[in-house]
């Protein structure tokens, strides 16, 4: 074969390696996942509404969240980022002594989709063998950073037990201009029974402060699932089947 012939195949399989490593970052158009998706949206129980935080836990944010939830006797599952669950232990063990359901979000809030299946396993693994130890109960729920996943973040999350779980309806409560009620107003118009719902209990990854909006929506977030008849609580509760 011919070099110029062989340059030519090698990059057609570099370039098939590549779409087919990407080729899941199409469940991260919502709609469509919703639609096509439902298990890896987080679709439950037509009578439950799942509800979720990401990027904790932070000693400065997370404990008004755990204080607001306990008020409502309200239960939520935390995916958590295993470098901030590492510097935080205690709090990692007060929002599980509290009856909450605790999930990985990774190790670093990093894009999966650049990083290769090495990386992209010790990262799941790291982060899962330390929420894991400190709570004494290994995580069920993995969510990837930005919500977008790869052929490696799939076949990594398998291997380690982990199913992955995005969301239906989110808050986009990360942003400088989200305030309480653009925060509800954007969860509930996308809102249905049988939904996961994204909040962040921390701006580690967001702008500075952004989670007092969500902090802010969440009582009339509740009060909307209440008066739809909808409970709220974590992923265990949900019914959505696991392992993808």
């Amino acid at each position: 074969m011919k070099p110029r012939t062989l340059l030519s195949v090698g990059a057609a399989a570099a370039a098939a390696v590549t779409a087919a490593h990407a080729a899941p970052v199409l469940s991260t158009y919502g709609p469509l996942r919703n639609r096509l998706l439902p298990r890896l949206a987080g679709t439950g129980r037509p009578d439950h509404v799942a509800l979720t935080f990401d990027d904790g836990p932070d000693p400065f944010s997370t404990p008004n969240f755990l204080a607001l939830l306990d008020a409502h006797d309200v239960r939520a599952t935390f995916f958590l980022l295993g470098s901030m669950a590492a510097r935080s232990p205690a709090l990692v063990r007060e929002i599980a002594d509290a009856g909450h359901e605790i999930a990985v979000h990774g190790w670093a809030h990093r894009p999966l989709l650049l990083r290769g299946p090495r990386a992209t396993h010790q990262d799941l693994r790291r982060a899962r063998d330390t929420v894991g130890d400190l709570t004494g109960t290994a995580p069920r729920w993995f969510r990837p950073p930005y919500g977008v996943m790869s052929t490696a973040a799939h076949l990594s999350a398998r291997r380690l037990g982990l199913t992955p779980v995005l969301w239906t309806s989110w808050g986009e409560d990360w942003t400088s201009r989200a305030t309480p009620d653009s925060v509800h107003r954007t969860v509930t118009a996308d809102l249905y029974g049988g939904g996961t719902v994204l909040l962040h209990d921390s701006d580690c990854t967001s702008f500075p402060a952004a989670w007092r909006s969500a902090l802010g929506a969440l009582p009339h977030l509740l009060d909307h699932c209440a008066a739809h008849g909808w409970q709220v609580g974590p992923l265990r509760d949900h019914g959505v089947a696991e392992r993808s």
